[in-house]
């Protein structure tokens, strides 16, 4: 049995037209919220995305978390599918476990506007290192 080489070639980026639709729905993702039903009741919403993936921006190699989004909301509560789409557009971008975390956080809050926020992203260990990140962010009292 022989074996030839054929030169790698470039592989074409897909098009806009080309994409799947949930690759579309993925790119275009952001952070939709709706009215809280429930204005002035204090109440926590917990969120975990077991998925989470992104890529480690020295080597490529892929990372893998488990994000806890926990909230109080204030006037906004956050849409679950959009938040879903806005997490799985991290899976092809070159970034540390320190900033995802912390660039979800930020965009949460500029989305939700939520009294208070917690987000931890427990990452899978890679190279026998376990990394755990948990950012939190919290609505000053404007009665102070």
């Amino acid at each position: 049995m022989s074996h030839s080489y054929t030169e790698p070639t470039e592989v074409p980026t897909a098009s806009p037209e080309a994409l799947k639709y949930g690759e579309r729905e993925i790119e275009e993702g952001q952070l939709i919220t709706f009215p809280n039903p429930r204005i002035g009741r204090r109440y926590q919403v917990e969120i975990t995305l077991p998925e989470f993936t992104c890529k480690c921006p020295f080597s490529g190699y892929p990372d893998f978390a488990t994000i806890y989004l926990t909230y109080v909301p204030d006037q906004r509560v956050v849409e679950l599918k959009s938040i879903k789409l806005y997490i799985n557009s991290y899976r092809d971008r070159y970034i540390s476990h320190e900033e995802s975390i912390n660039q979800i956080l930020d965009d949460f809050v500029a989305a939700a506007d939520p009294l208070e926020v917690r987000i931890k992203g427990d990452f899978n260990p890679r190279g026998n290192v376990h990394t755990v990140v948990e950012v939190a962010h919290q609505k000053p009292n404007p009665k102070l």
